[in-house]
């Protein structure tokens, strides 16, 4: 199989995740990522002279009303979107974007954080400029999210969706977009346009990347959040990356999801302040320039049979003899972090096959295509044997990343429907399969 049909593939598995077809296929085959990433746009800019520090995490900094965009066209829908303060991956006072959509039905007593599966490493490819007119490569991954956002508007649930990566497109930064999405609840119940306050009902949702977020923000809220752990009902999430360093082991060498690979490291540098380039050879700088700025929908397929051991020095072809990499890719495996203490739905596909990942490697087993069904199990089995037996899992075994999206949403809306409704959350403890070792990896001598 060529390697341009191999990408025409994978880009159809995006788009058929994101339930749409034409725009991204059409886009995706266009050229690289420009190689900054700057915005014109003022709103995203703090510069007041009182230091963000002073300021408590969730606070607004900025608010304005406008019109809600689909593909860079007007609708009649009205957002409203804030500046606030957070805290980035390094647990450094930042700036971030949320945006907050009223319910034409609804009464404010509800509202779902959904989280966006926009995977980039650009920042201008988040949410809260594709909703406020700009269209981009990766940007049209949150435009086409409207298919998922408009059953919870219509069914009466207000909807916050922050930009889980920062404006720095952390991209990977688990830990990051767990606390810009806490904060983002913080910020939107603090603002009078958004018509949401303390009494408001939260539940969290989220697929992919979304789901990182989803499931980092209901990890951290206890310690990060607990007033916001107090809003909260449940969380629904699929397709959910746990331990990192498993996952890059699981895509080496797939047909479209071994674009991860250097998306990876480029988010890990740039998350952690550390700098990995200096391992890479000369064909993974090529690669690490040409996605420095990209989005997942310019590295899936691009590289097909990419593996680390092909960007790598030959005396750094095992990514564990880099300390300064092991270290940060434990500190972003969920597996490490904290139990949530609401209840959760978390759904995962395990026909990787089908999106031409074929890896069954010892200690990793199979998964989607790009997730780790074995450490999303273990991941499942460690919170009910950590004090949440409110744990429903879902593994769709014909089913692959691109599939499971789609048998996921309904069910997700669902469970989140009758989590608001004060309906006993379910529980699949004692009947989930095994999985996978979460324990932080080790560094290894160079051989």
């Amino acid at each position: 199989m060529s390697k341009a049909a191999v990408r025409l593939i994978a880009v159809a598995v995006v788009t058929a995740a994101a339930m749409t077809a034409a725009p991204a296929a059409t886009a995706a085959q266009s050229a690289p990522a420009a190689a900054t990433a700057t915005t014109s746009d003022p709103f995203y800019t703090y510069g007041d002279s009182t230091p963000l520090s002073a300021f408590a995490p969730g606070t607004v900094l900025k608010t304005r009303t406008l019109q809600y965009h689909l593909l860079g066209i007007s609708t009649p829908l009205k957002a409203v979107q804030l500046l606030y303060r957070t805290t980035d991956a390094q647990g450094r006072p930042a700036a971030n974007v949320t945006t907050v959509v009223r319910s034409p039905t609804g009464d404010r007593s509800k509202a779902v954080s959904y989280q966006s599966f926009y995977d980039s490493l650009n920042p201008e490819d988040g949410p809260s400029r594709a909703i406020a007119g700009d269209v981009t490569l990766g940007g049209l991954i949150p435009n086409v999210e409207a298919v998922f956002l408009a059953p919870l508007l219509t069914q009466g649930y207000d909807v916050v969706i922050p930009d889980t990566e920062g404006q720095q497109a952390h991209f990977a930064a688990g830990p990051e977009y767990g606390t810009n999405t806490l904060d983002s609840i913080r910020a939107a119940t603090k603002s009078p346009q958004t018509g949401l306050n303390s009494a408001t009902a939260f539940g969290l949702m989220g697929y992919s990347g979304g789901s990182v977020a989803t499931n980092w923000a209901a990890a951290l809220a206890p310690s990060y959040a607990p007033d916001v752990q107090r809003k909260l009902v449940g969380y629904a999430e699929g397709g959910l990356l746990v331990d990192p360093a498993h996952n890059l082991k699981y895509v080496d060498g797939s047909l479209a999801w071994s674009g991860v690979i250097p998306m990876a490291v480029i988010g890990v540098s740039r998350s952690y302040g550390i700098d990995l380039k200096s391992y890479l050879n000369g064909y993974g700088l090529e690669v690490y320039k040409e996605l420095e700025h990209g989005s997942i929908v310019d590295a899936i397929g691009r590289y097909p049979g990419l593996t680390w051991k092909k960007m790598a020095k030959s005396q750094y072809a095992d990514p564990n003899s880099i300390p300064t990499f092991v270290e940060a890719m434990n500190k972003i495996n969920l597996g490490s972090a904290g139990t949530p203490a609401i209840p959760g739905f978390i759904a995962q596909g395990d026909a990787g096959f089908l999106e031409g990942t074929f890896g069954n490697h010892r200690g990793i087993g199979t998964g989607d295509g790009v997730m780790v069904s074995g450490d999303v199990r273990a991941l499942a089995r460690q919170y009910c044997a950590t004090g949440n037996s409110a744990v429903k899992y879902s593994q769709y075994e014909l089913l692959s990343h691109t599939g499971a999206a789609v048998a996921w949403a309904p069910a997700a809306l669902g469970w989140l429907g009758d989590r608001f409704a004060g309906r006993p959350a379910p529980s699949d403890c004692g009947r989930i399969a095994p999985g996978n070792s979460l324990a932080p990896e080790e560094p290894t001598s160079r051989s």
